[in-house]
């Protein structure tokens, strides 16, 4: 980082990614418009000691004293604690309380099975069967109340439920989305005997029809709160001892923003919502330098997250799976996630297949060329071996101190080129090769699969290991063009600067489009504009602007799934409505159904308050910039040793141009160029990479 001469006056927000390896930290001073980056170990398991230590970076190193935060504004975390918490079943002790006869929702989902073409399989949900107790009590699905709710029955389940030593619960019953009373009175009675805030209703996180879903969504939002909250609040509690008196903000799974207490009470919006914030920041920068159409691939040290932006704006899926049969139906962006990073380990399995993942060294211990005890080979180790990683110039600018060559080489040769009678550098050539083949599935995954051609798209490699395989992936792909954006191994954190605050609400219509009432339709519209209203001021931020999103889920009476239909405000109509439901599901089906009657079962509402927006040309290069190569490395490339010029990647002028073999080297990554490519640097500092 630079040094600034005073910290008078300084307004600066600092977005803060925790990743697998390492914590990324972005800060914009918005007084002098000055932009650093910081990358620090990820401390697994104590994530707000790494999110302190590279706090306590940013101040050092602008001559501050490290324990007084006061100079920072805003702070906004991209958090993986709950996806973590999930992935691990790391999560709570939780109850369910539920109406009687539906305490196995979450046990039969939708009779799906972790292998599809399997003989075996099981599933077992978070919340275990003696948690999952059941009352008396029953609304319809027209909204009626067939059984009012049994508040003594409500009450022993709460105790009992206590007594087995849950520290969460989630109260669900059947149609609360079309009448929520029963289950309003019920959380009431838990509440009044709860002793801590950790109680879910089903009917508040999610007022949606689909009753495996919703049992799903609030139950993974409730063993979620102790975690996350605790994880929250202890990380405000430091930041405040500090002298932090700013907002601290997290970036939800959309790639909008909400406030520290928002995420307390629903932590289950914050899965995957560092890869989300990375994805935004790709929009953004791509849209800015002409491409409207990418693919993104986030490649960190434990997994590759890849995603697929169209028209400048990420897809938005209604529902994801954290693992087998733990559904969150929640808007995020849409985003694949394999096993295949910087830290994946690679074997051969009892077949002599070798695999790469999705197990990862992670940052402790970290690749075998750390030097930290795993004996292992992994991603890194094969980049190192082959000279695209100069072992005495490592990732992260230094940070981890000079990587060991020969423990790469050792741990290569031992777990993969042995086993499979190879040269050890045609064997780390083949854990390369199999990691580049598993990410470009993913690739195909977002693309080919959703019927996009990805010959059209742009591709934007960012996290530590994006620059490393851009080529390959270019070339597996067929993709034309690369952009590496300015500072690829911290993207998600700038991401996390540049998102908007954003909340969503839904609520079940379920009504066909010729009966449905269009003044009441806008009533609801107005009810869950001023929940989310409530939220964007409880905030406390400062915005721009505010704007609205609305969306009709519709559907053709018969079907099963619905298509999302935007609409407009002055648009809540029915001849409006109709059409706009034609036009989008003519898009994407190719025809219409003439003479089937319309259904119209979701109305969805997004706020969004819009932050100020990020200044794309402070990533531009500075000054007169160097052309002159830093010296050469070699790089072993199919077979044979090449020499490989390297660049300070940073100090690039605007419009050079360079063809491989090269290196371009910076502070949060590396960059590699293949043999065969050119890669030129354009206005705002992307590397634009094409084949020769």
């Amino acid at each position: 980082m630079s040094q600034a001469p005073d910290n008078q006056g300084a307004r600066r927000v600092v977005g803060v990614d925790v990743g697998g390896t390492f914590t990324d930290l972005f800060v914009l001073d918005e007084t002098s418009s000055r932009v650093d980056i910081v990358k620090v170990p990820s401390t697994r398991g104590e994530e707000s000691v790494g999110f302190m230590n590279g706090i306590a970076r940013v101040l050092a190193a602008d001559g501050a004293n490290a324990s007084d935060a006061s100079s920072l504004a805003t702070i906004i975390h991209g958090t993986t604690v709950g996806t973590n918490a999930l992935l691990e079943r790391k999560v709570a002790r939780t109850g369910l309380i539920t109406t009687r006869g539906f305490r196995d929702v979450l046990e039969m989902r939708r009779r799906d099975r972790p292998q599809t073409w399997g003989l075996r399989g099981g599933f077992d949900p978070l919340i275990p069967r003696d948690a999952r107790l059941e009352v008396d009590e029953r609304v319809l699905a027209d909204g009626s109340v067939h059984t009012p709710v049994d508040l003594e029955q409500v009450r022993k389940a709460a105790a009992a439920l206590l007594a087995q030593g849950c520290e969460a619960v989630c109260v669900f019953f059947i149609n609360t989305y079309a009448n929520p009373a029963n289950e309003r009175a019920a959380v009431a009675a838990v509440r009044a005997v709860w002793p801590n805030a950790h109680v879910t209703s089903a009917a508040e996180v999610l007022p949606e029809i689909r009753e495996f879903e919703r049992a799903s969504t609030a139950s993974l939002n409730a063993a979620l709160q102790p975690v996350v909250g605790r994880y929250l609040e202890r990380l405000d509690g430091d930041l405040r001892d500090h002298g932090f008196d700013g907002e601290l903000l997290i970036v939800q799974s959309n790639g909008g923003v909400m406030s520290r207490q928002t995420a307390c009470e629903l932590p289950v919006k914050t899965a995957l919502s560092g890869p989300a914030a990375g994805v935004i920041a790709c929009a953004a920068m791509a849209t800015a330098a002409g491409y409207p159409d990418v693919i993104t691939g986030d490649i960190g040290g434990t997994s590759f997250d890849v995603s697929l932006i169209a028209g400048g704006r990420a897809a938005l899926a209604a529902q994801t799976s954290i693992a087998f049969g733990m559904v969150v139906r929640s808007p995020m962006i849409q985003i694949e996630t394999i096993g295949a990073g910087g830290g994946s380990i690679a074997s051969v399995d009892v077949g002599g297949m070798l695999q790469v993942g999705p197990e990862s060294a992670g940052s402790v211990p970290g690749p075998a060329c750390y030097g930290r005890g795993n004996q292992r080979p992994t991603v890194t180790d094969a980049n190192v071996l082959l000279g695209r990683i100069a072992a005495e110039r490592p990732l992260g600018g230094g940070l981890l101190g000079a990587l060991d060559v020969q423990k790469a080489r050792e741990a290569i040769r031992r777990f993969v080129a042995e086993p499979l009678g190879m040269d050890v550098l045609q064997a780390a050539e083949a854990i390369l090769t199999v990691a580049n083949a598993k990410m470009a599935g993913a690739m195909r995954l977002v693309s080919i699969e959703k019927g996009h051609d990805p010959r059209q798209f742009a591709y934007m490699p960012f996290g530590g290991g994006g620059g490393l395989h851009v080529c390959d992936m270019m070339r597996e792909v067929g993709v034309a063009t690369g952009i590496v954006p300015r500072y690829p191994g911290v993207t998600s954190a700038l991401g996390c600067v540049m998102a908007d605050m954003r909340h969503d609400a839904v609520q079940t219509l379920n009504q066909p489009l010729a009966a449905l009432d269009f003044a009441q339709l806008r009533a609801l519209r107005s009810d869950l504009a001023g929940r989310c209203r409530q939220r964007l001021d409880f905030a406390g931020v400062r915005f721009e602007g505010v704007r609205e999103e609305i969306a009709l889920d519709m559907l053709y009476q018969g079907q099963t799934h619905t298509v999302a239909v935007p609409l407009q405000a002055q648009a809540l109509d029915a001849a409006a409505t109709q059409a706009a439901f034609e036009a989008t599901y003519r898009a994407e089906f190719g025809r219409v159904l003439d003479g089937i009657p319309i259904r119209v079962m979701n109305l969805r509402y997004a706020l969004v308050g819009v932050r100020p927006k990020f200044d794309l040309t402070l990533l531009a290069p500075q000054g007169e910039g160097r052309t002159e190569p830093l010296g050469e490395q070699p790089v072993y490339v199919k077979g044979q040793w090449v020499q490989a010029l390297r660049y300070d990647r940073l100090r690039l002028p605007v419009g050079h141009r360079i063809t491989g073999p090269a290196i371009f080297e910076q502070a949060d990554t590396t960059v590699w160029l293949d043999p065969g490519f050119e890669a030129s640097v354009d206005r705002l500092g992307n590397l634009i990479l094409r084949p020769l």
